[in-house]
């Protein structure tokens, strides 16, 4: 695999700057048309790609609202990217979620299985197992919900493919700081 692969970027990274990792971004911003492009636009502009996004307002009265962006970069780039977010006008805050020790990740996924006798018996056997909660049923098929770490949705999915998975929706990663602190 070539540097730039690792990367995630479609620009050459040199050795000097690092292996590329995960990274997690919180980014605040104020809740108007725009501001979502102007920050995804920022991140894809640099030629790396978005694994997760999600977005939703978290304070009606401020009119703020959170991205969460999961990307692949050298530690070099993430910084730079921060820097980069923190300019944006619409932009309050960027927090980098990989870095807080004291922070819950999750995420959420509808799960569709189509199947019957005894691999509906252990669909539900691997749902209750996992903690998934049917959220609709039909004589053939079933929708879980599931959430938690992405790892533990991974599996379920795995677990789910050979017993007739036919769809998967995916919030993308959420996250929050635990205790008295606030993003």
């Amino acid at each position: 695999m070539s540097a730039t692969e690792r990367a995630g970027s479609v620009y050459p990274v040199t050795r000097d700057e690092g292996a590329a990792a995960e990274a997690i971004l919180a980014v605040i911003v104020d809740n108007e048309p725009g501001a979502l492009a102007r920050v995804v636009g920022l991140i894809s502009a640099r030629g790396y790609n978005i694994e997760s996004l999600t977005v939703a307002e978290t304070d009606a009265l401020k009119h703020t609202s959170r991205i969460t962006i999961v990307t692949r970069g050298t530690p070099a780039k993430i910084e730079q990217i921060k820097a980069q977010l923190g300019r944006i006008v619409p932009v309050r805050r960027v927090l980098d979620v990989t870095k807080e020790a004291e922070c819950i990740k999750r995420e959420l996924a509808l799960v569709k299985v189509v199947n019957g006798g005894d691999q509906r018996l252990e669909s539900m056997r691997l749902a209750d197992i996992f903690r998934a909660r049917v959220v609709d049923t039909t004589h053939a098929s079933f929708v879980f919900e599931v959430t938690g770490a992405r790892e533990k949705i991974n599996t379920f999915i795995d677990l789910m493919t050979p017993l007739g998975l036919k769809e998967v929706s995916r919030t993308g990663l959420l996250s929050i700081r635990r205790g008295m602190e606030t993003d």
